[in-house]
């Protein structure tokens, strides 16, 4: 199972401070991290060049509502990052309009069976 993470508010700038705290807090050296990142970045993004062990799987996904307008991005993102699971997952999101939706998005099949949600980051 994929631990994931919903990293929600804020800047898109606060959002990756917070997953890189979160990441250099709690992951081991051989765990697999995938970011699904919204929208472009606000200035210079924490993980454009940094090297990092491992190296991180980013996703940037065009601005919008995952669980409205973006549900088939989602669907397709998550699909491909699925075939190979890494051990965690955050997904930022700028907001939280729709917070509950797409925690109900990420306990239906078939990612009940591939994901674990963890509590929300909230900026």
């Amino acid at each position: 199972m994929t631990l994931t993470t919903l990293v929600i508010g804020g800047c898109a700038a606060s959002r990756e401070a917070a997953i890189a705290a979160a990441l250099t807090a709690g992951a081991g050296q051989d765990a697999t991290t995938a970011l699904i990142l919204e929208g472009l970045p606000d200035g210079v993004s924490r993980f454009g060049t940094e090297q990092h062990s491992p190296p991180l799987n980013i996703i940037r996904i065009a601005p919008g509502c995952l669980c409205c307008t973006g549900n088939l991005i989602m669907r397709v993102t998550l699909n491909r990052l699925l075939r190979h699971p890494p051990s965690r997952l955050f997904v930022s999101l700028a907001t939280a309009t729709h917070r509950e939706q797409i925690r109900f998005f990420f306990t239906q099949a078939p990612y009940d069976q591939l994901m674990s949600l963890t509590d929300d980051l909230m900026i």
